[in-house]
């Protein structure tokens, strides 16, 4: 691990200024991906902001009947919310897919959605990795791509997003809202703000620099059943290879793409009287194969279209 200076922020206006005084500094909360991939030489910070024990980790009911999630709240303290548990259970059901029970007791709500690819090259620093160096290539277009994008990837990178809880939120239409080093905030449908790669895939969110996530905003809960279904390899210590979250009337695809994916079409397609199978195989038009992962074609339409007949059954 390279040297690194460190100071804990007293409030988060202090840690966004010094974010962006700093230079090559990020912020740390629960720690539960930054510190890995530092140990890995992935990352490589010169200065560390803790926000860890900023007060931001409430979840408190809004007015307009939906919930605002602070960014420091525990992924566990989340899952657990009889509100959420009650009223948003996809939500819950995602979390508690995601990461084990000691990951989930310090992973923050802003960290979660921050965390990085799990892709092997990504990991790997004696192989070719756009994401981790620009510039220097992929190695997974033509290597072990087994667990790599099937939409929305580019010539320049095909990872993917790793989020459970991600997924979830964009099927429940969640916002974001962050806290800039100029003092202002904003506030913008959480699905935006994750980018597919493009030319720059190491260039994963829509945040400015120094801008720090403070809450996520739930609406109130759609009408209908919701639903989290995730396929891998094994029930723990292995990476995701498919997700669905439905919740309602609306889709969002996990670990398919870059980021996670609205499933719009295939929504699109439920609300014209399509059957499920039918919706997921429209979404899925256009998902492309890279030699190793096009069992994830399949194997997302079928998860997706189990997943929202469950969901229709659990509204009823």
């Amino acid at each position: 691990m390279r040297p690194f200076t460190y100071e804990r922020a007293a409030d988060a206006a202090q840690a966004v200024k010094a974010a962006a005084q700093t230079p090559n500094a990020r912020f740390i909360a629960g720690g539960t991906n930054l510190l890995d991939l530092m140990k890995l030489d992935i990352e490589q910070p010169a200065h560390l902001i803790d926000v860890g024990r900023l007060p931001l980790a409430g979840i408190e009911d809004t007015a307009e009947g939906g919930l605002r999630i602070g960014a420091m709240a525990t992924n566990s303290q989340v899952a657990a919310d009889a509100r959420i548990r009650t009223r948003w259970p996809v939500l819950a059901e995602a979390i508690v897919a995601g990461g084990s029970p000691q990951l989930r007791n310090k992973a923050s709500v802003g960290g979660n959605l921050l965390q990085r690819t799990r892709c092997n090259y990504f990991y790997d620093t004696t192989k070719p990795c756009n994401k981790r160096r620009p510039g220097s290539g992929c190695g997974a277009l033509e290597g072990l791509n087994r667990g790599s994008a099937i939409l929305g990837a580019s010539h320049a990178c095909i990872a993917t997003h790793p989020s459970d809880m991600a997924v979830a939120l964009v099927a429940l239409a969640a916002e974001v809202e962050v806290l800039s080093p100029a003092g202002g905030e904003r506030r913008f449908p959480l699905m935006e703000l994750h980018r597919l790669p493009g030319e720059t895939p190491h260039i994963d969110t829509h945040l400015v620099p120094g801008e720090l996530i403070t809450a996520v905003v739930l609406p109130p809960p759609p009408e209908g059943g919701q639903v989290y279904r995730k396929a891998r390899d094994r029930a723990s210590f292995a990476a995701g290879l498919a997700s669905v979250a439905v919740a309602g009337g609306r889709v969002a695809l996990g670990m398919v793409a870059h980021k996670p994916w609205r499933a719009a079409d295939a929504e699109a397609a439920l609300a014209g009287g399509a059957t499920a199978e039918e919706a997921i195989s429209t979404e899925l038009a256009a998902a492309t194969d890279n030699g190793r992962n096009g069992f994830k074609i399949t194997l997302t339409a079928r998860l997706a279209a189990a997943a929202i007949d469950e969901a229709r059954g659990r509204g009823a």
